[in-house]
C-alpha cells in the first residue's frame, strides 16, 4: 500500500501529536505517583492487571499448542519413516525363450530399508509371484539376483520416486 506525500506528512504529524500526548500524561502520571513513598511493593491498577494476566494465559496457551505440535510432529516423524519411501523396479526377461521383459522384481521399502520385495515370474505357459520380507536391506529367505539388486536401487535412489531399471 502507497500513500500520498501529503497523506505521509498528515500520518507523521499524527504519530508525533500522540507522542507528545503519551508523553505528557506518562510524566502528570509518574509526578503523582511520586508522592508515594518508594520503599513499599508496586501497585498495579486492575486494568495493568488485567492486561498482564491476560497475556499471561494467552502464552500458557501457546506454550500448551506448540507442546501439542511438536508431539504430533514426531508421531508424524515416525509414521512417515515407515512408509514406503524407496522404490525399484526391474524389468528382465526370465527365460531365454520369452522376450519382452515381462518378468520383474519390484522393491518397496521404508527409511530404513525394510518391506517387501515383489517378484513375477513369467514364462510361456504359467505366472508365479513372490513376496519376501526385507529387513535393513537383507531378507532371510534366499535372494534372486534381480531382487538383491532391486533392493540396491532402491535404496540407492532418490528418496520418494520410483527408480525402473532397463
Amino acid at each position: 500500500m502507497t500513500f500520498s506525500a501529503s497523506t505521509q506528512s498528515l500520518l507523521v504529524l499524527i504519530a508525533i501529536g500522540l507522542s507528545v500526548l503519551a508523553i505528557a500524561f506518562a510524566i502528570i502520571g509518574g509526578g503523582r505517583r511520586r508522592t508515594r513513598p518508594s520503599t513499599g511493593p508496586i501497585h498495579m491498577d486492575e486494568a495493568l492487571r488485567g492486561v498482564l494476566e491476560g497475556h499471561a494465559a494467552q502464552i500458557k496457551r501457546l506454550e500448551h499448542a506448540a507442546r501439542v505440535l511438536n508431539t504430533r510432529d514426531q508421531n508424524q516423524q515416525v509414521l512417515i519413516e515407515g512408509s514406503v519411501r524407496r522404490m525399484s523396479l526391474l524389468r528382465y526377461d526370465a527365460f531365454e525363450d520369452v522376450g519382452g521383459r515381462l518378468s520383474f522384481s519390484c522393491a518397496m521399502l521404508d527409511e530404513h530399508g525394510t518391506g517387501v520385495v515383489l517378484t513375477s515370474i513369467n514364462g510361456r505357459q504359467e505366472t508365479r509371484v513372490y513376496a519376501k520380507p526385507i529387513t535393513e536391506g537383507a531378507s532371510s529367505h534366499n535372494l534372486s539376483t534381480e531382487e538383491v539388486e532391486a533392493i540396491r536401487q532402491a535404496l540407492s535412489g532418490p528418496v520418494g520416486e520410483a527408480v525402473e531399471a532397463r
